[in-house]
């Protein structure tokens, strides 16, 4: 069995979706995906691309995915990657192929010398959490996640 992870390509742009879609249904938030082909090819390839995906072919199968950007942090001074979505369809899971798209993000980390690699997970989400836990990675416990989005966000940038 052979395992690649590449970077997407502008043909790969309904697979993406295809990930992110199945991603959603795994998380019973199906219904919140606006996201289109046209919109994450522009993400993703257009002339200013700000995120990444990296594909993970098992075999020549698309069998999983990982769509980050990088941030900022001003405490460290550095970059870092915020892992958006990682996501590893059904028939493939086991196989070390969620773990092995972590390590390409984390080597890119060390090699272009950023500060940290997060992310966000549900907590119901216990399969992930362990997985997560066994690799060193932390829960960051102390900060809470505030959005603003909707409605609230148009109010908040139109009032005076």
């Amino acid at each position: 069995m052979s395992l690649v992870i590449a970077p997407a390509a502008p043909a790969d742009a309904a697979l993406v979706l295809a990930f992110v879609r199945e991603l959603a249904e795994y998380e019973n938030l199906l219904h919140e995906v606006e996201a289109t082909e046209e919109g994450l090819a522009d993400a993703l390839f257009g002339a200013t691309p700000r995120v990444f995906c990296d594909i993970a072919r098992w075999n020549g199968e698309p069998a999983g995915f990982a769509l980050w950007f990088y941030n900022y942090s001003t405490f460290r001074g550095r970059h870092g990657i915020y892992l958006e979505d990682l996501f590893v369809r059904p028939a493939f899971r086991g196989a070390g192929i969620g773990k092995a798209l972590i390590r390409a993000l984390a080597a890119r980390c060390r090699d272009e010398g950023l500060a940290r690699l997060e992310w966000w997970v549900l907590n119901w989400n216990a399969p992930s959490i362990a997985f997560y836990e066994s690799l060193g990675a932390k829960p960051m416990d102390e900060w809470t996640v505030y959005r603003l989005a909707g409605d609230a966000l148009e109010r908040t940038a139109t009032e005076g």
